[in-house]
């Protein structure tokens, strides 16, 4: 198996006296996916004494830990030899994750909207966000919600000026750069333009989380009456 090593720019950054920030702002994107899943894995893997828990990011990673087991100088030393010392390995092929979505109309709002800024047909928005293979970069914001990155120049638009104060569970949205599916109905200001009948959060489900950081997604454009074949088999 081909592996690559090498010395990548971070700072520590303190969070309060029980967890500190690893920051890869220097570090180039093509690079960047690739460096947090494998320190998510070192870590998770063999945690330095006190670390209590593990949260990676875009392009950061937090960790947070016990000050009564450990101190944030000490903790300093080992993270920054792990980074040093970190070898990166290809990730395991998994095929992408199928989400259906029926888009426009009650499901998708917001749809004509983003269609009318971008000077395209619904149809055509709906063809450009169902064509990409999207890569999960990170779960945040809400337990599930996953931020994919991936969606064409085209449709980069900038979040709604007034956030809704509710928006329903399996709504998938535009916000900026990304395309993302919020689990639960919670406020939110990203462009709706459709909605997905799958549960992307189950408390339930081992993991829980349908996505996790590093997983592919490929969107799938379905009818409202195929919608509600879905949501009768729930």
């Amino acid at each position: 198996m081909h592996t690559d090593r090498t010395v990548w720019p971070h700072t520590l950054v303190p969070l309060g006296d029980r967890a500190l920030t690893i920051d890869f702002t220097d570090v180039d994107r093509e690079s960047i996916r690739d460096l947090i899943r494998c320190l998510d894995a070192q870590l998770r893997g063999s945690a330095p004494l006190g670390v209590t828990a593990v949260l990676p990011a875009i392009r950061s990673l937090t960790v947070h830990y016990d000050p009564m087991r450990t101190t944030f100088d000490a903790l300093c030393d080992r993270l920054s030899h792990t980074v040093d010392m970190l070898v990166i390995v290809p990730a395991d092929p998994r095929p992408p994750v199928t989400i259906q979505v029926c888009y426009g109309g009650e499901f998708g709002p917001d749809l004509e909207f983003v269609a009318s800024i971008h000077e395209m047909s619904a149809d055509a928005i709906i063809d450009k966000h169902c064509a990409t293979e999207y890569v999960v970069a990170m779960i945040g914001f809400l337990p599930g919600f996953p931020y994919l990155e991936g969606l064409d120049d085209s449709l980069h638009t900038p979040r709604r000026d007034v956030p809704r104060t509710s928006v329903p569970a399996g709504s998938v949205g535009i916000g900026g750069s990304s395309t993302g599916v919020y689990p639960f109905a919670s406020p939110g200001g990203w462009h709706l333009i459709g909605r997905t009948p799958r549960t992307l959060f189950d408390a339930r489900r081992v993991p829980p989380a349908l996505l996790q950081a590093g997983d592919r997604v490929r969107f799938v454009a379905i009818t409202p009456r195929e919608w509600q074949r879905y949501t009768d088999a729930a």
